[in-house]
């Protein structure tokens, strides 16, 4: 029976099955007691933070990131994935005029990613992509994870403040080409009236 090359493979394919599972079990415990309660606090103080703040402050704070250009693509799709996370922040361009929003939600969902490094509840549902970036460092050089967080970070911001311009620039060239300047005018003085997508004033 031992020779009998059906069963070696029977045999090895339910070795290998359930192996497959035990080592999916480890690696849940592991998330268990690692980097889930993490995420459920960081998440938690978060909400707390925003509640203390107050939503009227933190709306201001977002629409007054999304005055300037610079601010608009880099403090505002932060504060955005920082306070609502992901894919909640994306409602925060409810803020901006219609011809910004496009290159507002290039930037949010371009930050996805880099802020995991620094904030893992941002994006907890992807945060292994970050641990996959971090994992040979932290092998190699664990001394070294921290100035890794803080790059990916800081080269995610210089990315999104690019993406951001580039998607301005092209929504303008679209709107201009569509023959949609009467449209997008309306928008802007809709706008300037106060009148925000979203019911806020």
């Amino acid at each position: 029976m031992d020779d009998n090359p059906v069963m070696k493979a029977i045999t090895w394919f339910a070795e290998h099955f359930i192996g497959l599972f035990n080592a999916s079990a480890e690696q849940f415990l592991s998330l268990a007691s690692g980097i889930l309660p993490l995420l459920m606090v960081m998440l938690t103080a978060m909400y707390a933070i925003t509640t203390w703040i107050g939503e009227e402050r933190v709306n201001h704070a977002v629409r007054w990131a999304g005055r300037y250009a610079v601010t608009r693509y880099t403090v505002m799709p932060f504060l955005a994935m920082l306070l609502l996370t992901n894919p909640m922040a994306y409602t925060f361009g409810r803020f901006l005029p219609e011809r910004y929003k496009p290159a507002f939600y290039d930037a949010a969902v371009s930050i996805c990613h880099p802020i995991t490094s620094l904030f893992p509840h941002a994006n907890a549902g992807e945060v292994f992509v970050w641990t996959g970036v971090s994992a040979g460092v932290t092998a190699v050089a664990p001394d070294e994870y921290a100035l890794l967080a803080v790059l990916y970070f800081l080269v995610g911001l210089v990315v999104i403040l690019i993406r951001g311009f580039a998607t301005q620039w092209m929504t303008a060239i679209l709107i201009r080409r569509g023959g949609h300047r009467e449209t997008f005018t309306k928008y802007d003085e809709a706008y300037a009236a106060g009148q925000i997508q979203g019911g806020v004033a």
